[in-house]
């Protein structure tokens, strides 16, 4: 498995694996798949060295998952707050991805004037909510009941992380 900064060449992997969690599961709250130009349009807000990060894991070339930091909200008191992500393929589960992806993610953040990480996990998610504590964040609350998708409504349990 190797780790690095996400690309536009890995653009049409990225949303493969983003559109099936759009599709299949309830972890993400969008409910219409992504065209490639809107991913495209997602993928210009990283930059390595800044705040906002992207990893690739890829396998034998293969992008098998990806990690991010984006902005936690638009107000510029916020900027020293992220949001994390991460995403994997549906066959790349329990094989480690997910530790190396915040491992290096989180180690590009750890000299950058980033304060605290954020993450919102769609409940039930037991596999995700586990490698968040496992990075120390802890649990802040639920937003119950806070989303619909496929036809019942989804609570939002939401975690920090100390990064400096």
């Amino acid at each position: 498995m190797h780790i690095r900064p996400g690309r536009q060449s890995d653009i049409e992997p990225l949303n493969e694996i983003y559109n099936y969690y759009i599709r299949e599961t309830h972890f993400t709250f969008d409910l219409k798949e992504k065209t490639l130009n809107e991913r495209t349009r997602w993928l210009s807000q990283f930059a390595p060295g800044t705040r906002h990060q992207l990893f690739v894991a890829t396998v034998d070339e293969r992008v098998v998952g990806y990690a991010s930091s984006t902005q936690f909200r638009p107000k510029q008191a916020y900027e020293t707050s992220v949001e994390t992500s991460i995403y994997l393929h549906p066959d790349s589960h329990h094989r480690g991805v997910g530790t190396r992806l915040y491992e290096t993610l989180f180690a590009a953040l750890l000299p950058l004037d980033v304060h605290r990480a954020y993450a919102g996990i769609t409940q039930p998610n037991a596999a995700s909510a586990a490698l968040h504590k496992k990075f120390g964040f802890v649990p802040l609350g639920t937003y119950r009941e806070v989303g619909r998708k496929f036809g019942r409504y989804w609570s939002v349990d939401w975690f920090e992380k100390q990064l400096d």
